[in-house]
């Protein structure tokens, strides 16, 4: 969040991954994420379109550059995390970014970014939602090597 806000703070002139590397050498220099970080900075970038579109979509009373700075990027990681990422459940995506705009927004901001992100999830349909999640599992389940077991009674391959 930190690092998306300094990013749109600048104009988004930044190297972000350059802003990100600094923030985690001043703020958990120890902290080992896996990568998380570095996947929702440049998951965001990448879509920040669409995702700004969204954001214009489902705040028609806000125009984008009128929206809090604090606001505007947690709407982007919310979106970004229900539309782009499999790996995160949607109700996740949406309960995180509330805290994070009510502990760094306005007094108002866990509620406006509740209902922006609501709106987002109902527009995707929670059925399209599911099916994203269902087609990751189906892969990982496939993944798995298969194991063939003999019908109940049956032996198989036994020494005579």
């Amino acid at each position: 969040m930190q690092t998306l806000y300094q990013w749109d703070f600048n104009g988004k002139q930044s190297d972000i991954l350059e802003v990100l590397k600094q923030n985690r050498e001043s703020f958990a220099p120890d902290f080992n994420d896996g990568g998380f970080m570095e996947h929702l900075v440049n998951g965001v970038i990448d879509h920040v379109e669409e995702i700004d579109s969204l954001i214009v979509k489902f705040a028609p009373e806000w125009p984008l550059d009128q929206i809090t700075i604090v606001d505007r990027n947690v709407l982007r990681l919310g979106i970004f995390e229900l539309r782009f990422d499999v790996d995160i459940p949607a109700k996740v995506a949406i309960n995180e970014s509330i805290e994070l705009a009510k502990a760094f927004g306005g007094e108002s901001s866990g509620k406006f970014v509740n209902g922006v992100l609501g709106a987002v999830y109902k527009d995707m349909c929670e059925k399209e939602v599911d099916q994203r999640q269902m087609a990751k599992k189906a892969v990982e389940e496939s993944v798995q090597p298969a194991v063939e077991t003999a019908p109940a009674g049956e032996i198989t391959d036994a020494p005579t």
